[in-house]
């Protein structure tokens, strides 16, 4: 007997069990809400964006495809991302012969953190000033911007970005960290940076 989907809540973890009871709708739901997400996700991490497409949609085709031998209990949002990047890991691998990708480790994280000036609550803020902070931002390690784009813009836990990135919980806990710290090292502002990370652009 397939579970019954309330049209006006749409929760993913009911959405995904309908799904793998062969509910379309529930499919088509879960597709809608995430499917720009992860496309700018993916294109974090390669710069090929009709490849990127293609893999997100590779990824929901095998999530119907499969349905019936997927895990009944899933973050749904932290398992699509993880396939996203699961799979273009493997087409770096595929596409560069010579190069083998062992895991994920080979997939580096391209995207450009861009804060806007407007998103600050303080007057005493100037476009430089913004600008200063977005260059900090870019200059950090790419796993450290990849660690602080998973927490503050996709609201990832750390043990779901350290099962993401490959890691133990204590290295991404630690990537978290650093990134933070030298942020805080290097700006002055009175804000917060972590609403600034939440809200920024990518």
């Amino acid at each position: 007997m397939k579970t019954k989907i309330s049209l006006t809540t749409f929760d993913d973890n009911a959405l995904w069990v309908s799904l793998k009871e062969g509910d379309e709708k529930s499919f088509s739901i879960l597709f809608e809400r995430y499917y720009s997400d992860l496309v700018s996700y993916g294109n974090s991490l390669s710069p090929f964006e009709e490849k990127v497409q293609d893999c997100v949609q590779d990824v929901f085709t095998d999530i119907w495809v499969y349905r019936n031998s997927l895990q009944s209990s899933v973050v749904v949002k932290a398992y699509l991302l993880s396939s996203v990047r699961k799979r273009i890991a493997r087409l770096n691998e595929r596409d560069h012969i010579f190069r083998k990708a062992a895991s994920t480790d080979s997939v580096a994280f391209l995207l450009k953190f861009s804060v806007e000036h407007d998103l600050i609550d303080d007057d005493y803020v100037t476009k430089e000033k913004v600008s200063h902070l977005n260059k900090l931002l870019n200059d950090l390690p790419e796993r450290q911007k990849e660690a602080l784009y998973l927490r503050y813009h996709q609201g990832l836990t750390v043990e779901q970005i350290a099962e993401m990135l490959d890691v133990n919980y204590q290295s991404a806990s630690n990537l978290l960290y650093r990134g933070l710290l030298t942020l805080r090292k290097e700006w002055k502002g009175a804000f917060s940076l972590i609403a600034v990370l939440s809200s920024g652009t990518f």
